[in-house]
């Protein structure tokens, strides 16, 4: 008898792990559907966008500060929101169907709309009229402050430099400016083909796998539906030509929204809530590791803009694509080694994670960062030119 009931416990424990075994596969089957609906939308609408930029002599013209040397149009971007909205709801509607996901509208997931819908309208007058810095900004001051005023905000920091909970009238304004900076460092790297993108790629990769382990999958849904729409994009981006006129720029439209995107996913994994998602140390390191080279990267020109006297907005050729091809690397080799140091950070955080805390974590990061700078700043010296300190 205490056999038949050892098999019986046996039977019905492989019985539970093969529904969810296959809860999950019927889930990451939606998400791919997610990621090919946008993809094909973006492959569908691109072409249609580039022969209205053609049409209404929509470009972006080089410069001295561009890298491009060829009139790009530069409204790819306009298809991003679209696109991921298509690629969702093709998912959302099959898993409707067949009664596996339930979808529910929580108050900041409201405000991330308008918030998001504002970047996007205002990223759009931008890449048509060229408006002034300070009005986006202000734009994007707003759109970042109605997450903390829905509840979204950062509120704790997992014992990095010693902090741990952090009361709303801190944790507030800390979002705010860190929901900001994030959307503008997506923006501020977007300066040769495909950079910005598979930045952004990569960072959503890591994403998904952290809300798949949490089984928050219209989270998931949402993020394949950003990778499907962004590799349409970085067809069209890094393989087409600008004279046959199917190459294109996502613009502000695209930056600022997709930074936007990913300051809201960064949020929802690193704040504490338990009630969706019991945050701890692992997801503030795996959001801080997979943003650190954007970030950083902004945080670098902004301080070497202020130590030279300049407003932090200003435009300038000292970020990390620009040393990098000073040093004599072609653009897709500036590409594919900023890739890999992204690819190696987190490597080595993962790594430091098994022995260190975070606070060690981010200083070894800060370090390793300042040291490949001042390496490339020595391959820029060999090469006859003056290099910034940074």
């Amino acid at each position: 008898m205490q056999y038949l009931v050892c098999l019986f416990v046996i039977i019905m424990s492989e019985i539970v792990i093969t529904k969810a075994d296959l809860n999950m596969n019927i889930h990451i089957i939606y998400s791919i559907i997610a990621l090919i609906a946008a993809c094909l939308c973006g492959i569908i609408t691109i072409p249609f966008v580039l022969d209205f930029c053609k049409k209404k002599g929509i470009y972006d013209l080089p410069n001295q500060r561009k890298i491009h040397k060829n009139a790009v149009p530069r409204l790819g971007g306009i298809v991003f929101l679209p696109s991921v909205l298509i690629g969702c709801c093709v998912a959302f509607l099959l898993a409707g169907i067949h009664g596996t996901t339930s979808v529910t509208l929580s108050l900041w997931t409201i405000y991330f709309v308008f918030g998001v819908t504002a970047i996007y309208i205002i990223g759009i007058i931008d890449d048509l009229f060229d408006l002034n810095a300070m009005v986006k900004l202000v734009v994007q001051l707003v759109a970042a402050s109605m997450l903390p005023l829905a509840g979204l905000w950062i509120n704790n920091l997992h014992g990095l430099f010693g902090i741990h909970e952090i009361p709303f009238i801190i944790g507030a304004p800390l979002t705010v400016i860190t929901v900001t900076f994030i959307s503008n460092a997506i923006n501020l790297i977007d300066g040769i083909d495909g950079l910005s993108g598979s930045l952004t790629v990569l960072i959503l990769c890591g994403f998904a796998i952290s809300f798949s382990y949490w089984q928050l999958w219209y989270y998931v849904i949402i993020i394949c539906s950003l990778i499907g729409i962004l590799l349409a994009y970085l067809y069209f981006n890094i393989f087409g030509k600008a004279e046959e006129n199917r190459k294109i720029f996502m613009g502000d439209t695209g930056s600022l929204s997709i930074g936007f995107l990913l300051a809201f996913l960064s949020l929802k994994l690193v704040m504490k809530n338990s009630m969706v998602l019991q945050s701890s140390s692992d997801e503030l390191l795996l959001a801080f590791t997979l943003l650190l080279v954007p970030t950083f990267d902004v945080f670098r020109v902004s301080l070497l803009r202020i130590r030279n006297r300049f407003s932090p907005l200003r435009a300038d050729k000292n970020h990390i694509h620009h040393k990098l091809l000073r040093t004599g690397l072609s653009p897709h080799a500036t590409l594919i080694t900023i890739l890999c140091l992204a690819l190696a950070f987190i490597a080595i955080n993962y790594t430091l994670y098994q022995f260190c805390n975070l606070t060690v974590i981010v200083i070894a990061d800060i370090v390793i960062y300042s040291t490949f700078h001042l390496l490339v700043n020595y391959i820029i010296k060999r090469n006859g030119e003056k290099p910034h300190v940074f």
